[in-house]
């Protein structure tokens, strides 16, 4: 598709998805940023393209989400971290830029038509995203605006926009790597200012009552509830990142070389992956300060860079050039033959899907991986290729086996129902990115993991205590909100 000129933002992050053809005779109406993946005010290329846009026509501008009802199972976990980072975005958007901030509710496809026809806008800029819910979406709303609106996706949330790094589906992050190493030097570059728009939008008397929205959303889905050891939003998130107490780049980066595999050790981690997926954070600003201070770590910040860029974006291409990137049909063929061909093996254990969300296996280690998941919200990485791993073994086939993980990692994760949880489920249980091993029963070729193997990289009994403190500790608080909760009903009656 044709790109299109900008004053800050590289062409090659713009995508025309949809064009207007000859001339037209109505005035150039206001620019709308349909914000869904990028919940961010700085470092954010689609933000700054729509403000753009807008100052060069010398027309308003405004942003707009949708809140979909539920989006791929999200339950309070996930929805109250995302609302109370927008109720922040909305203030520092209208605080700092005077950008309104317009909340729907419901389905995309309708709302976000309907404001463009209410507003006469004349371009739609949105995030990219290679989910494909979000893109059946965009082609929907590109059919339902106006011939006269135009319609522009921006690529912010990676480093090297997808469509840039590689033009298909990349077998390994080997195949991917070289080819985004060749265009970092384009890419990885300084934000430029963001400008504040020249024209402003009319007053409107709208409102958003977000403590009546999140308590609703919180209800709906209040059987998994919100984690309170991640704070939402922008600010916190650079506290995560550069932070003078306990910053990752400013006093953890030292030992994430030696640590990032240890379960016992989850400081030992970036902390990142809930702002990367909700976009509070921009990859591309952790990068840039991670190269800032490569001379103190190098090997360290090599890591980084290969975890936060390459593999992060490696995700992104498989759900994007891959349409069945959650289910076996998106296997490499040797890997779908070879599990098929051990699907009927027999299994010493065969659970059902409540028994292992339950955490009710013979197994103490992987019943403290999804405990750890099911209270604290994040399973250590080098837990979840066990966790998943272990499904497959404990199931009736791979079929199964994935679309149990699927379900209890975009139901308990708080950075679930992401390109980088699916691609982790394929890795583990289907052998996406990776080769084929020694043949064995049930697994085939695809690579085995074991408890005895977990004993010789980590302090397995060690890490089964830690779990257990963690989810004495998250019952004990529950248990003291309960009582308040219920002391305060009684003072009002």
């Amino acid at each position: 598709m044709a790109s299109t000129p900008s004053n800050s933002v590289q062409s090659g992050r713009i995508r025309v998805l949809k064009d207007v053809t000859g001339s037209l005779d109505r005035p150039v109406g206001p620019v709308v940023y349909w914000m869904f993946r990028d919940q961010r005010v700085k470092d954010n290329w689609a933000l700054m393209h729509a403000v753009d846009e807008a100052n060069r026509a010398k027309v308003p501008v405004a942003v707009a989400f949708n809140l979909f009802d539920q989006f791929l199972g999200a339950k309070s976990r996930q929805l109250g971290f995302m609302l109370r980072g927008l109720q922040q975005l909305q203030y520092d958007l209208e605080e700092t830029l005077q950008i309104p901030f317009f909340l729907f509710q419901g389905e995309a496809e309708h709302t976000i038509p309907n404001f463009i026809r209410e507003c006469e806008a004349s371009l739609l800029v949105t995030d990219f995203s290679p989910l494909r819910e979000v893109r059946k979406c965009k082609e929907e709303i590109c059919k339902r605006v106006d011939e006269s609106v135009k319609v522009h996706e921006v690529d912010a949330h990676n480093v090297v926009p997808i469509w840039i790094a590689s033009e298909k589906l990349e077998y390994s992050a080997k195949t991917l790597r070289g080819k985004i190493n060749k265009k970092l030097p384009e890419y990885l570059i300084d934000f430029p200012a963001l400008l504040i728009p020249t024209r402003k939008w009319p007053s409107t008397d709208k409102f958003i009552d977000w403590d009546r929205l999140i308590d609703d959303n919180l209800r709906k889905g209040a059987d998994v509830p919100e984690i309170e050891w991640c704070k939402p939003g922008e600010k916190a998130a650079m506290e995560v990142l550069m932070g003078s107490k306990d910053g990752f780049l400013t006093k953890r980066l030292k030992s994430y070389a030696i640590d990032r595999n240890n379960p016992l050790k989850p400081r030992g981690l970036s902390g990142l992956s809930p702002y990367l997926h909700f976009g509070q954070i921009s990859a591309q600003r952790c990068a840039l300060e991670a190269r800032n201070v490569c001379k103190l770590n190098p090997q360290a910040v090599d890591m980084f860079l290969e975890e936060l860029i390459v593999r992060r974006e490696l995700a992104d291409n498989y759900c994007y050039y891959q349409p069945h990137y959650d289910s076996l049909l998106g296997a490499w063929e040797w890997a779908r033959k070879t599990l098929m061909d051990h699907a009927s093996d027999k299994r010493e254990h065969v659970y059902t899907r409540e028994q292992l969300e339950k955490a009710q296996t013979a197994d103490p280690l992987w019943n403290a991986s999804q405990l750890e998941m099911v209270f604290h919200g994040k399973m250590h990485g080098f837990m979840r290729m066990y966790w998943a791993k272990k499904i497959l073994e404990w199931t009736r086939g791979p079929e199964e086996a994935l679309e149990i993980c699927i379900y209890l990692n975009d139901k308990y994760e708080i950075d679930g129902r992401d390109p980088n949880g699916y691609v982790g489920c394929m890795w583990s249980i289907c052998g996406v990115h990776d080769q084929g091993w020694k043949e064995r029963p049930i697994f085939g070729k695809i690579r085995y993991m074991n408890f005895a193997g977990c004993k010789r990289k980590f302090d397995v009994d060690g890490y089964i205590a830690y779990v257990k403190r963690v989810v004495g500790e998250v019952k004990k608080r529950k248990a003291g909100e309960v009582v308040v909760d219920r002391k305060a009903k009684e003072l009002r009656c």
